[in-house]
Parts: C-alpha cells; structure tokens; sequence
C-alpha cells in the first residue's frame, strides 16, 4: 500500500494571498527604507531579519521551482546577501574609531580606507534600492501587492547588550595567558602570509579584472579568507579579551582591532562575491530576470575587489607588525639540540608526534639539521629536510621553551617507538 504525498500542491491563486500576507513586514520595511535618504546599521539589520522570513517563506512554498515566482526569490534572496554585505560595512564605518589603525596607517591612508568604506555602503546601499524596487514590481507582476504603510520604530529588532559577571580577579593574571598571546599572534603572522600570496595590482582593464577575479575572488577562496580572520578574531575574544594583561599592553586591542576591520571587510567580501557567482551570474541568462538591471554587476567586482578584499589585505598587512614584537615578549625563546638514537629512525610517526606537539602550543617552531631549517610544525617541510640528511641523527629545534621541553620529553620516552604508555603525563595529549 503506497503512502499518501505529504505535499498539497497549492494553486497560484491561493499563494498569492499567503504571499501578500507573509511578506507585509518585508514590504513595509522596503517601503520605509526606499523612502530613507541614509540607512543605519540597524535597517540594514532589519532588512537582513525580513529577507531571511520571506525568503524561507519562498522557499517553503516552492517558489524557486515555479516559473512565475522563481525570481521573486531570487530577488529577496539577493536582498537579504547584500543587506548581510551592507550591514557588515555599515557595523564597521560606525566603529572606525575605536579600532586603533591610525598608528600605522601611512601618509593619507587612513582617510581614503575611510573613503572606500563609505563608497561601499553608497553602492550597496544604492544597489539594495534597486533590488527592494524590483521586489515590489516583481510582487505586483504575481498578481499580489506588498503593503507600503511604514514600519513603526519599536519594530526594529533592538540589539543585544552583552552582558557578563564583573572582573573582580584584582589583577591576577591567569594561567596560560601569556601562552595565548603567543598563539593568537602566531596565527596573525600565518594569517598575514595568507593575504600577501596573491598580488591584485591595478585592473583598469575589464578583461583583466575578471580574470583576477576568477584567479583570486571565488567565492570558495572568499570563505577561506573570511574564517582565517573570524577564527584569529574568536581566539582572541575567548582567551585575550578583557584579561588584565590586554589592558596592560595597548598592542593586543591595537591587533584585535586590525583583526576587526578585516573581518567585516571580508564578510562583506564573501557577500558580495556568493552574489556574483550563485545569483547575478546565474540569473544573467534568464532574459526575464530584473537582477542585472537592479545591480551593475562590474560595479559589485570592482568594490568587491577594490573597496573590501585589497583593503582588508592591508589592514592585516599594517597589524604585522603588533604580531612581531608580542611573540618575543610573550614566549621564552630558546634552542633544544636532541640526538636519535642509533636503533631509531626519524621516519614518518615520530616526525608527525612532533608537528602535533608544535601544532599543540600553536607558537613557531623551527628544525635544523644540516645547515637546512624547516616549520617544525608542517609534517611535509620536516620530513623534506629530515629526508635530505638520513645520515645525520642530531636536529636543533628553535621556538617556545614549553614546546621545547615537550619534544624533549618526546625523544626521552623513544619518540613513541615502544607506545605511548611510556609517555609523560605532560604528553597526554599525543
């Protein structure tokens, strides 16, 4: 015996009252807002809260698979991306201020930075307008008008306070904070060589913008280049923030707010981009589509490239320096000579026991042997060069004390040759 469908199939008819009803709060808002000659962080957010209802509305309903309502959701659904885009670039234009990046900017540079954040809210802005315009013409096509009283001010969803237990340790700094220190501006440096690997140089060119786009700016690079920074920029909330330490050093806050700055910049980035790539590219070959008349899409390269990703490249670039001088000053440098003994071999496990001990204390770690220097905590740079001296057994390891004295440890207990229940307890981790 077959089941029944769990689906009703619903006639156009009938959606377009549930339609009209479920998007009133979207067009009253896209009303209000196409009335505003400036927006704030809190409309964009607002637009973003309403997109998102209307857009699953949409989705629920099937509209992305019917021929007279799938651009409607392609519109909010564009909507609701560069609202996500606007509010990250309006969130960062409103703190500019407290991020510290003047004391490193170059010449006029702090000011055009400036200058292209408020271009890019102008034009996401400018763009938004457009699509909220298409979306009431595109509702009116599908025979359902979207309300177009304002929206009240006690509507907005209200922001949040933080709130938290007060700071009452009078002063004491807690275990292991210096270490994280030293992590979170390891990983800045690592971060840092992540951006100054591609080089965007000057596009004037269509043809060549393009191809840096497709080279450099697809969307799957633009998440990597966002989560790098969020991943810096969580570290250093759950560890540094409000510690004693980061009010006694001004150059943690002053490398948190580099890390900030890029971090908006990139969520705009990857916005802007997921647009390009999984909405106007795509709706381009639908002749019907009100998209790339709403949006110029040259536009939306150009300030993606140019407004966000370059400059949030140079906000990383211009904290370098904060990253440099705090892994000194919060680790205890040394060097560690160890010899293999003769019945052992530095082949593949040991050498991965070691990557996960540096990999553990997240600090630098350099390997020597032969007059060659490896990144102990990268598995193919060790065994390149333990492989390019199999006769030698004595290495020089360079970093951390604490993750000195844990490879030292390693090499005591036989590399982990005879299991690691000779290990250490220090070395529960392995």
């Amino acid at each position: 015996m077959s089941k029944a469908s769990l689906d009703e199939i619903l006639s156009e008819e009938d959606f377009q009252a549930l339609a009209a009803s479920r998007g009133a709060r979207f067009g009253r808002l896209s009303h209000t807002l196409l009335a505003r000659e400036l927006w704030t962080r809190r409309h964009f957010y607002q637009l973003i809260v309403e997109a998102d209802v209307f857009e699953s509305f949409l989705d629920d309903h099937g509209a992305s698979h019917n021929q007279r309502y799938r651009s409607l959701r392609e519109l909010v659904a564009s909507v609701r991306g560069l609202s996500r885009a606007g509010f990250a670039v309006r969130h960062l234009e409103s703190r500019l201020d407290t991020y510290g990046i003047s004391a490193v900017c170059e010449g006029d540079e702090e000011a055009r930075f400036a200058q292209a954040v408020v271009d890019a809210r102008g034009f996401l802005e400018q763009s938004l307008r457009g699509l909220l315009s298409a979306v009431l013409e595109e509702s009116a096509a599908g025979d359902f008008e979207l309300p177009s009283e304002l929206f009240a001010d006690e509507e907005y969803t209200a922001d949040q306070a933080r709130r938290r237990l007060p700071r009452n340790l009078d002063g004491e700094i807690q275990e292991d904070e210096e270490h994280y220190i030293a992590t979170v501006a390891t990983r800045y440096l690592e971060v840092s060589e992540l951006f100054s690997s591609f080089q965007l140089g000057d596009t004037d060119s269509p043809l060549m913008s393009e191809r840096l786009m497709s080279e450099f700016c697809t969307e799957e690079s633009a998440r990597v280049y966002e989560a790098s920074v969020h991943n810096l920029q969580s570290v250093y909330d759950t560890y540094i923030k409000n510690t004693t330490l980061e009010d006694s050093d001004e150059r943690l806050p002053r490398l948190r707010g580099h890390v900030s700055v890029a971090f908006h910049l990139l969520e705009a980035f990857t916005e802007l981009i997921h647009f390009v790539e999984r909405h106007e590219r795509s709706r381009s070959l639908d002749a019907s589509s009100r998209i790339p008349k709403a949006v110029d899409r040259s536009r939306v390269v150009q300030v993606a490239r140019e407004n966000l990703l370059a400059w949030a490249a140079r906000m990383i670039v211009l904290g370098r320096p904060y990253a440099e001088a705090l892994v000194p000053t919060y680790t205890n440098q040394s060097e560690l000579f160890v010899e293999v003994p003769p019945e052992l071999t530095l082949h593949a496990r040991p050498v991965a026991l070691i990557v996960k001990i540096v990999n553990h204390h997240g600090t630098a770690t350099t390997c020597e042997v032969g007059g060659s220097e490896c990144n102990a905590g990268s598995i193919l740079e060790m065994m390149v060069t333990v492989g390019s001296h199999p006769e030698l057994s004595t290495y020089c390891f360079s970093g951390d004390a604490r993750t000195l004295e844990d490879i030292r440890r390693l090499f005591a207990a036989g590399l982990g040759e005879t299991g690691t229940d000779s290990f250490p307890p220090e070395l529960g981790y392995l």
